[in-house]
């Protein structure tokens, strides 16, 4: 067998095992959560600590609740990731033209994105107060705002390096052409940017989904799955609580998987 064949298998089976390792880890922890053996080391019950198919039980008895909370949280989720990722991106934009300028909002994003969310989202909430007579348009604004206020930072800065950070001598090409900056963004800088956007969504997918789920434990409007995690953990429903904590966590899954499905797509077209 040739080197490069051996090369190619070694990389080949490095991709496997970098996903088998955490499947075969996480059926693990759910073979001995199932068998109660996480209780005994843990010293908890099954009350506290319910089994995974009795959590899916659950999930299962209450899934036009769960699904109408769902909906709620990914309004908040969706929406609020697109607004963010968009702000973000133009405030890149604006700095890379006007850099005099640009970087002080991108320097006020960051700053924004340093404050905690259990701080930011009362504060929205006052600000939202009057968005509308209906409480549940004024808390979904509110945690929308939260979450762009988020994203939008992440976006920023990893798009303002992509769009900055050309290869060597392209940007004198392109001068060299008399390429305008319309020119020059659509040849050179977006494309560039490609790359540093899915970097961004990386780190912008989990946190829109945690902070959706945070914003909801200070919402006015009693609706989402954070919302009813708080709800069932604080009279003592675990078991409840669990089958949304569960829910939460496939939220941030799947959407991740999505990404990187898309991010493949793209990344392909990108090189071609």
């Amino acid at each position: 067998m040739s080197e490069k064949a051996l090369k190619r298998k070694k990389i080949d089976f490095n991709s496997v095992s970098s996903v088998l390792y955490p499947v075969l880890f996480g059926i693990l922890i759910f073979i001995l959560w199932e068998c109660g053996v996480l209780n005994t080391v843990l010293k908890t019950d099954t009350n506290i600590l319910p089994a995974p198919t009795r959590i899916a039980g659950i999930m299962s008895e209450n899934s036009s609740k769960i699904s109408e909370n769902l909906s709620a949280t990914m309004t908040v989720i969706i929406w609020g990731l697109i607004a963010g990722s968009f702000i973000g991106y133009m405030a890149a934009v604006f700095a890379t033209r006007f850099p005099n300028f640009g970087k002080g909002a991108l320097t006020v994003l960051s700053v924004f994105n340093a404050i905690p969310i259990v701080a930011l989202a009362p504060v929205f909430n006052n600000w939202t107060k009057d968005v509308s007579s209906e409480a549940s348009v004024r808390s979904t604004v509110a945690k929308i705002l939260v979450v762009t206020v988020v994203c939008a930072a992440s976006m920023s800065i990893n798009a303002y390096r992509g769009l900055t950070e050309l290869k060597p001598f392209s940007l004198d090409l392109m001068k060299s052409y008399a390429a305008d900056n319309m020119t020059v963004f659509k040849k050179l800088r977006f494309h560039n940017s490609i790359p540093y956007i899915f970097t961004a969504l990386k780190v912008s997918v989990p946190s829109s989904v945690i902070t959706a789920l945070v914003s909801e434990y200070f919402a006015e409007y009693r609706m989402g799955i954070g919302r009813q995690i708080r709800d069932n953990i604080s009279i003592a429903q675990y078991s409840a609580g669990w089958a949304y904590i569960a829910v939460a966590c496939l939220i941030g899954i799947l959407m991740y998987i999505i990404l990187i499905i898309f991010e493949g797509i793209f990344t392909k077209r990108h090189r071609k």
